[in-house]
């Protein structure tokens, strides 16, 4: 596998996007957005992402240019149409005026639907965080088709239903939760695919309803499992909680609707910490407790505790550093999407 510096990668996605038809400032955030998440080691929703991106323009399904329009808004609240722009856009520019609603009311919320995917969700919150707010966001995809079978069936009826919470620190890595409420993102499957791994048991079944370490049952009828192995009806409930505030509050609807096209629904919050407490004292705190958890002796077989965000903090200074590891697969992706565009030489994907 190549492996490839971040600033790179970022200047070779974003020269695809743009040759594809995205503006400037849209294939910017889609690349960074895409850079960001393999640099965190969320490699499922990094660059092998882009050529699916492409796709959806070329079929339409995701339109450049698209401007995003206010259907209805109070000084706290704001529901928005994303006209099938990018969601890396689209949500990114929803959050920032969640932001600045929350800075004169203390809480805002929004609802975003008729986008294309939204990538890593923690992206969005960490928008909240760095302005000493706390943020959340759920997504959902809408009734494009499904990928996570509900606790004790066989086939698929909601999405991996992501759900993302960011607290402002005095941590060196941000102090975060970016989760998706099935086993595993759709993306790790799509990697393993890629990379011809096997998947642990318990990440999906095959379209009989059986458990399998073979990714590639997964597009043979296959279907994520929810969040909780056993418990999994704790994964389950959180999934069609999701899908209620993405789905339903944001006009969705549920299901499948027949063209398939992706559509991430949204739901965000922010809370504006210094209307709780001095905002100095709970970064603090915050960055006490999560010493306090690293704090415990280690279980049998572990190296020790992370408080959540801390392993993608370390990941990314480490890839940073040394480069990211791109599957060949992908790359080669990349490297067609170049000729194609007569970009090869420019960018050099030897």
């Amino acid at each position: 596998m190549p492996i490839v510096r971040a600033d790179r990668l970022t200047r070779i996605s974003a020269a695809l996007l743009q040759a594809a038809g995205a503006s400037q400032e849209e294939a910017d955030a889609v690349a960074t957005g895409c850079v960001n998440a393999n640099l965190a080691g969320h490699d499922s929703h990094g660059v092998i992402a882009v050529p699916t991106y492409i796709d959806r323009i070329k079929a339409g399904h995701i339109v450049p240019g698209a401007t995003w329009t206010i259907i209805q808004e109070s000084p706290t609240t704001t529901v928005i149409d994303g006209h099938w722009g990018f969601g890396f856009h689209v949500n990114a520019k929803a959050m920032a005026l969640t932001i600045e609603k929350a800075k004169t009311a203390n809480v805002a919320a929004c609802t975003v639907f008729r986008q294309s995917h939204v990538g890593r969700l923690a992206a969005y919150p960490l928008m909240a965080m760095r302005e000493g707010m706390i943020g959340i966001a759920t997504a959902d995809s809408g009734r494009s088709p499904k990928h996570v079978a509900p606790f004790g069936g066989k086939e698929a009826r909601l999405g991996t239903n992501p759900i993302s919470i960011a607290v402002p620190s005095d941590l060196d890595a941000p102090f975060y939760l970016d989760m998706a409420t099935s086993a595993v993102a759709a993306g790790k499957i799509q990697l393993a695919v890629a990379r011809g791994d096997k998947i642990p048991t318990g990440w999906i079944i095959d379209a009989e309803g059986r458990h399998t370490n073979d990714p590639t049952q997964y597009r043979k009828g296959g279907a994520l499992l929810p969040l909780g192995g056993t418990e999994g009806y704790k994964g389950s409930g959180l999934a069609a909680m999701v899908e209620v505030l993405c789905g339903l509050l944001t006009g969705l609807g549920f299901g499948v609707e027949p063209t398939g096209r992706h559509n991430d629904g949204c739901f965000m919050a922010v809370f504006n910490v210094a209307a709780f407490r001095p905002l100095k004292e709970f970064k603090r705190e915050v960055a006490e407790f999560a010493r306090y958890l690293k704090s415990t002796p280690p279980s049998e077989g572990s190296t020790g505790v992370y408080y959540p965000g801390e392993i993608e903090g370390v990941r990314e200074q480490q890839r940073l550093r040394d480069g990211i590891e791109v599957e060949d697969a992908t790359w080669d992706k990349l490297r067609a999407l170049a000729r194609e565009y007569r970009l090869d030489t420019v960018l050099d994907l030897a």
